[in-house]
């Protein structure tokens, strides 16, 4: 009966931290992912107004996250040392203020560092959430909590397209400036406010929240050092980065995720492209259209979520969504005259790739010793960027060089095809003999 009593006041204790802060985290991920990818509608009116091409365009694409990689590691470092409420305050004005000045690029140098510093200003916001999370739910906890910000993003795309296409559309020369001026002004300016709201609003642990009580605090923290205690009971000796680095599971992980993110970066960034290119002229109704992609891929994303934790199946199930992915790049050449098709195939390749990013993330823990994981994880992150910085320009150069702009969806479809058949052949399903063995190896 006390234990039954204990876990509701637990249940009461972390239902209330949640209502407090994970809707305010929440808004801020979608900001931040309507921010990263709005250059996608942006360059619907601004290649032509500066004389740009779609490899510039690219290239700028990917230019983000070469800054974030760079800087995603000492951003982690220094949200540990100053709390999240400074950092989330440096973060997001520092992106919001960037976000504003892209309404100023004249030509593709002034966009190549703009979306640089971008990338540079915004490394360590996600990361720095998850170790924020941790310092206020068990690890019992987490997972669901964490499960909400992965649906960030495809809410980030059903608000962020239809507003896009809006905003170009009504604004258009409005005070002399241009409908994608507009666009980064009023997209840029909510991340500045978000980021003052961080610094008044959130507290950096749970000893410093004045709205839980010393007895709901002593909850918390029991709860947070029995998961140390844990840990501490199973861990494994100390592992260096040299060793991580020298662990071949580490890189066959990472090609697989690189090629994933890949994938991810030609949805997010080429939708409003492709549906303008196959005739959906109005920026309005691109904005519309994108949204109503991912509305199905919220939808999809939770279904194929669901149907992977049902089964306690992991590796088919990012495979398959992956597979579904490369054909519908692959098919995409064949629908460039059909507005229909090209909707059908892009709903389809954007749920099944949101669909792979979200299960791909329980096969690292699972197959990586556990003192290898931490480790591994920040080298799987930071591959798996680069391969987000490859994409769009890749698609970009040869849009130029070829006058295609399926050229480039051909060649991701046969990479994620490559990194699908990797998962399958050099990763064992969990339980499998090879499993087995290589986990005897080990010990």
């Amino acid at each position: 009966m006390h234990n039954s009593s204990a876990t509701q006041h637990d249940d009461a204790t972390f239902r209330k931290i949640a209502r407090r802060i994970v809707p305010f985290l929440f808004i801020c991920y979608v900001v931040n992912f309507i921010d990263r990818v709005n250059i996608g509608f942006a360059k619907l009116q601004f290649l032509q107004d500066l004389k740009l091409n779609d490899a510039i365009f690219g290239i700028a694409a990917g230019m983000f996250f070469i800054g974030y990689v760079v800087f995603e590691l000492p951003s982690n470092l220094l949200l540990a040392r100053i709390g999240v409420r400074k950092t989330l305050l440096r973060i997001m004005v520092l992106w919001g203020s960037l976000t504003v000045l892209l309404m100023f690029v004249h030509n593709a140098t002034s966009l190549y560092v703009l979306r640089f510093l971008l990338g540079a200003a915004e490394a360590g916001f996600f990361p720095g959430i998850v170790l924020y999370l941790t310092y206020w739910f068990p690890d019992s906890r987490r997972g669901r909590i964490m499960s909400l910000f992965i649906m960030a993003v495809p809410l980030a795309g059903v608000i962020g397209g239809p507003m896009s296409g809006a905003i170009m559309s009504h604004l258009h020369d409005a005070m002399g400036l241009r409908g994608w001026q507009w666009l980064f002004l009023i997209e840029g300016l909510p991340a500045i406010a978000l980021g003052v709201m961080a610094m008044l609003y959130l507290d950096n642990r749970p000893a410093d929240a004045r709205w839980l009580s010393n007895e709901e605090k002593q909850h918390v923290a029991a709860a947070l050092e029995a998961d140390r205690q844990r840990r501490r009971t199973h861990a494994a000796s100390p592992v260096h980065l040299r060793d991580v680095l020298r662990n071949p599971r580490i890189y066959v992980l990472s090609a697989i995720y690189f090629c994933i993110f890949m994938g991810l970066n030609a949805i997010g960034f080429w939708i409003p492209t492709l549906l303008h290119q196959v005739g959906v002229h109005e920026v309005r109704d691109v904005g519309w259209l994108s949204g109503a992609i991912s509305v199905c891929t919220a939808i999809g994303i939770a279904l194929i979520g669901r149907s992977s934790d049902r089964r306690m199946e992991r590796r088919w199930h990012v495979a398959t969504c992956g597979f579904v992915v490369s054909a519908s790049f692959l098919l995409l050449p064949f629908a460039a005259h059909s507005v229909t098709l090209t909707v059908v195939l892009l709903m389809a390749a954007s749920i099944c790739i949101y669909a792979t990013l979200t299960i791909f993330w329980t096969i690292p823990t699972a197959w990586l010793d556990g003192g290898a994981a931490a480790g591994g994880i920040a080298v799987i992150t930071a591959i798996g960027a680069l391969g987000g910085a490859v994409s769009p320009s890749l698609v970009g150069l040869l849009k130029a060089s070829t006058g295609s702009l399926y050229a480039g969806f051909v060649v991701i479809a046969l990479l994620l095809a490559a990194g699908m058949v990797m998962l399958l052949c050099a990763v064992p399903a969990p339980g499998s003999v090879a499993t087995r063995r290589s986990n005897m190896l080990r010990s």
